[in-house]
């Protein structure tokens, strides 16, 4: 069916896809189904009708000759309830099972590994809406769908006697020299090629559906622009709330840095624009670590802590920008400029002692 809102222009993204899915909601073409599990019954019973032949043999042999005789009592009726159902059992079931593996097998294909009760659970708004099914019914386009579909149908199985019985009629007038087993034999074959030629019109019919209803059902569960949008909004989180949660979480970093600041050995400035507080403990790690660094107010305030906590202040301004751009907070500084943070170490008295 065209889609009714021509807003909806955009291709369902794979969370629509999935939740649909996950309420039974998925692409399948209802008459692929059942024409497969016709053919499949078809060929099954042209497979097996020896067997079923043989079965039918036995009981009718069984009934005629030895059941007359049979003394019926307590037990020979249960033995003859067990029997009868042990020879039912045995004529269905090949035949039932057939049907249920084409059926599940052709389901399978059709929208892989899915299994749920959702669209089995009674709606009962659908209920009360008379109006909006009735119009669904008789008005939308799923509804001539349907009824195109059972013409195409119900001409296909009509057409398909009148072309065999057609092609059969100069051998009606000989079954009456025939004996029964050869008229029941005739009879099969003739009901076989019926159906055979049902089954190809019905078909094509089927893969029709089938396209049709990937088609009707693509077109259905597509979105709006803004639809999109809010999906990925909600993916990706509000733009808005990991801005605070962003703003939150440099807040803290900032806060933890600026504790770390009297740890620090020595502060590298610009001398206005950047600070940088470096610490080397060779317990710690191997080479100087950045605890804090920081530009215009946040380089302020690390050298307003650096003096209350009595921390050489160096300016160096090549240093102090290669340090900023290059070294986060907390990592250990780059082999490049191990010898200029190694120069500005050795005038510290610190260091100058405990060489």
């Amino acid at each position: 069916m065209p889609q009714s809102d021509p807003s909806k222009t955009e291709k369902a993204t794979g969370k629509r896809r999935d939740k649909l899915r996950k309420d039974g909601n998925v692409a399948k073409g209802d008459e692929i189904t059942k024409v497969m599990v016709l053919l499949a019954g078809v060929l099954a019973l042209r497979f097996l009708i020896g067997f079923y032949h043989d079965q039918f043999a036995e009981i009718y042999r069984w009934t005629f000759t030895e059941a007359i005789k049979l003394d019926v009592n307590k037990s020979s009726a249960y033995w003859l309830f067990t029997w009868g159902l042990k020879k039912m059992a045995l004529l269905v079931l090949p035949f039932m099972l057939v049907l249920v593996a084409t059926a599940y097998i052709t389901l399978r294909l059709q929208v892989g590994k899915l299994w749920t009760t959702k669209p089995m659970r009674p709606k009962f708004g659908k209920l009360f809406n008379i109006m909006g099914g009735l119009k669904k019914l008789m008005i939308s386009p799923q509804a001539f769908v349907k009824l195109a579909k059972s013409i195409l149908q119900a001409l296909a199985v009509g057409i398909a006697p009148y072309i065999v019985i057609k092609q059969e009629m100069n051998n009606l007038l000989p079954l009456f020299n025939a004996t029964t087993e050869g008229i029941i034999g005739y009879l099969l074959s003739i009901g076989y090629k019926m159906t055979c030629y049902a089954l190809v019109p019905m078909m094509i019919i089927a893969i029709a559906d089938l396209w049709y209803s990937r088609w009707d059902y693509e077109e259905n569960i597509k979105m709006t622009k803004d639809e999109v949008k809010d999906e990925r909004r909600q993916a990706e989180g509000d733009p808005a709330i990991k801005q605070r949660q962003k703003r939150k979480m440099l807040e803290m970093m900032s806060k933890r840095m600026f504790q770390d600041v009297p740890k620090a050995d020595v502060v590298i400035t610009n001398p206005t624009h950047y600070a940088v507080a470096l610490q080397y403990d060779a317990m710690i790690a191997p080479a100087p670590r950045v605890l804090a660094k920081g530009m215009n107010r946040v380089a302020e305030r690390i050298k307003e802590l650096a003096r209350e906590n009595h921390i050489p202040i160096e300016s160096n301004p090549p240093l102090a920008r290669a340090l900023y751009k290059q070294v986060e907070i907390g990592e250990s500084i780059p082999e490049e400029l191990f010898q200029a943070v190694a120069a500005v170490l050795a005038k510290l008295d610190k260091f100058r002692n405990r060489r």
